[in-house]
């Protein structure tokens, strides 16, 4: 099954419940004080077995991407449909050049992607929420848990766009030790057929 069979929905058009927890076009502050809109547009995945079966990408599906554990809001975690921001397919074609750059297969930690605003990690601020950003603990047979697997893979990544975001090795706030952290910023999507007028 290709992307392409994806139904976008308007967040705003959300049942309350799920408005209430996704938080479509709400402002979020960063932790440098930078405000920034969440997704209001999401993709709606009817179940795991779909999420299994869409390829974002050659070698990215969207289960790969949208798998959390028991921090997320039991609705959005037990319940179907699911909905995931539009960004997505930004951060799978990132990953595919990514992948294709270490010619390894990489893999994306449980967590590790889209968490919704609602997640216990991040609240609504981390970049997660925006569907744009990766935590990956393994490319190939290398478990990313050093400084020089983390630096190494993290230089590949941000020498393929100025867009890229790479956290740096070490404990510190910020920073990250057990897995490389890389995102694309606050982006969102609006997909064709949508409009911004409600």
């Amino acid at each position: 099954m290709r992307a392409e069979t994806f139904r976008a929905i308007d967040g705003l058009d959300l049942a309350p419940e799920h408005r209430a927890l996704l938080q479509p076009g709400e402002a979020k502050q960063d932790s440098h004080g930078n405000v920034h809109h969440l997704p209001r547009f999401f993709y709606e995945i009817a179940s795991w077995d779909e999420a299994r079966d869409i390829r974002l990408t050659p070698h990215f599906t969207v289960a790969e991407l949208m798998m959390v554990d028991c921090r997320e809001a039991d609705v959005l975690l037990r319940e179907f449909p699911h909905y995931v921001p539009c960004a997505i397919l930004l951060l799978a074609r990132f990953l595919e050049d990514f992948r294709r750059e270490v010619d390894g297969p990489v893999f994306v930690s449980a967590n590790g992607g889209y968490r919704s605003p609602a997640h216990q990690i991040g609240e609504g601020k981390s970049v997660h929420a925006w569907a744009t950003a990766a935590d990956i603990y393994r490319i190939g047979d290398t478990f990313l848990d050093d400084a020089k697997s983390i630096e190494r893979y993290g230089a590949i990544a941000a020498s393929l766009s100025p867009a890229v975001f790479v956290r740096t090795f070490g404990s510190g706030l910020g920073q990250t030790d057990d897995h490389l952290h890389l995102d694309i910023g606050f982006v969102t999507l609006t997909p064709r057929g949508c409009g911004e007028a409600h």
